[in-house]
């Protein structure tokens, strides 16, 4: 009588690993930045070896630019099931304008947990890439440009451009934060939002600017050039690339002539976060003293319009690499931002009694983050004149 053997299970390779990979990935470099995930960490989060990863990917920035090129065409991939053609009336231009708009967004939730990675991490892709991953949101913006366009006669190709751009950072705005609210309501009133940014932008009139701009005039002391240093070069290319040694070279000094200021490059950046959070609060608390709800809100809005165009560099500093402190710092500055998000929220409220209190959350986020990438767009304009193009367009996103 012969004996029957069971064969050994056949062990597959799940046809949806890599797309497991980069959710993996994308999660984790959002949350974390990019410097600190290492390749173990996502094969953890999938539950694979990390030989088997890198069947997949070479290495960590093949994984990187992977995803954030992905990302990208995930949301190009929401926008192709919408007609491309405005049609030549208002009322077919709307109806494309919003479809168009609802795909973005809905596009935009799905990926709102690893959507972060656009706010500050693609400043670590090589030029190449950044140019692609461009290139991709530039025919994002035509498409919503195009039917706005038929509704807004009036604007030029770059004006079109710039609203667009406007709109779409109200979208992206809910990837910088985690209020909660159900989809079809969410999408409705960021499309709701990104329809009076598009409408209510305008061409500013003649801005008197009294000299040729130019960046700030270096300060006088060493601390508070090194300081500044920091946060151009943090700016520039992220906190991780950065080295004392670059601090030191760009003022004119050895490594050690820094650390007789700073124990090291963490101090710089949490010198420069308590600055602009300080900066911040002190307008805060000028708006708060007045009776006047439309009359405060105004107060906060020219304050971090101001900031974001004068100091625009501390202003990504602090948006972007407080991840980059030690646990105990990073919690404190948090809660000064969410104190700050809490004044907005508090001042136009009173403005806008109708909107529900995450309705009004959201919106201020949305602000926040028009305000921020405008400035970055018009940097290399006078900055009363970046100035006059952001403020329709933050008080058309808040609707007032």
């Amino acid at each position: 009588m012969s004996e029957t053997t069971a064969a050994a299970p056949v062990r597959r390779r799940p046809r949806d690993r890599r797309q497991a990979i980069e959710a993996a990935a994308a999660a984790a470099f959002s949350e974390h930045g990019y410097h600190r995930v290492a390749m173990q960490d996502v094969a953890d989060a999938v539950g694979i070896s990390a030989a088997a990863l890198y069947r997949h990917f070479d290495n960590k920035y093949d994984l990187f630019r992977e995803v954030a090129l992905g990302l990208a065409a995930r949301l190009a991939d929401a926008v192709a099931t919408v007609e491309d053609d405005p049609g030549p009336t208002a009322e077919s231009a709307r109806a494309n304008l919003d479809a168009v708009l609802d795909a973005i967004a809905g596009g935009t939730i799905a990926l709102r947990g690893s959507g972060g990675i656009y706010r500050w991490e693609s400043r670590y892709l090589h030029p190449v890439d950044r140019h692609a991953l461009g290139a991709e949101f530039a025919a994002l913006r035509r498409r919503v440009a195009r039917p706005t366009g038929v509704l807004r006669p009036d604007l030029d190709a770059e004006t079109l451009d710039r609203a667009a751009l406007g709109a779409l950072s109200v979208i992206a705005s809910i990837t910088t934060h985690r209020t909660a609210m159900p989809a079809a309501p969410l999408r409705a009133l960021l499309r709701d939002a990104s329809v009076r940014v598009l409408m209510g932008t305008v061409v500013p009139g003649p801005v008197a600017v009294d000299a040729p701009y130019e960046h700030a005039v270096r300060p006088r002391r060493r601390r508070e050039q090194l300081a500044q240093a920091g946060v151009e070069l943090f700016a520039e290319r992220g906190y991780h690339e950065v080295t004392i040694e670059d601090i030191a070279t760009a003022v004119g000094l050895t490594p050690s002539g820094v650390y007789r200021h700073f124990s090291g490059k963490s101090e710089i950046l949490r010198t420069a976060c308590v600055r602009a959070a300080s900066t911040l609060d002190q307008a805060a608390d000028e708006a708060l003293s007045r009776d006047d709800g439309r009359e405060a809100l105004r107060i906060l809005e020219s304050a971090y319009i101001d900031f974001a165009v004068d100091d625009r560099d501390l202003m990504g500093v602090y948006v972007a690499d407080v991840g980059a402190l030690d646990v105990e710092d990073q919690r404190g500055l948090r809660r000064l931002q969410r104190a700050h998000v809490d004044d907005w929220v508090e001042l136009l409220g009173r403005v806008r009694p109708e909107l529900e209190a995450r309705e009004v959350r959201f919106l201020v986020h949305a602000g926040f983050n028009v305000v921020a990438d405008v400035s970055v767009a018009l940097r290399h304009q006078p900055a009363p004149v970046a100035k006059a193009w952001i403020a329709p367009m933050l008080e058309a996103v808040l609707g007032v």
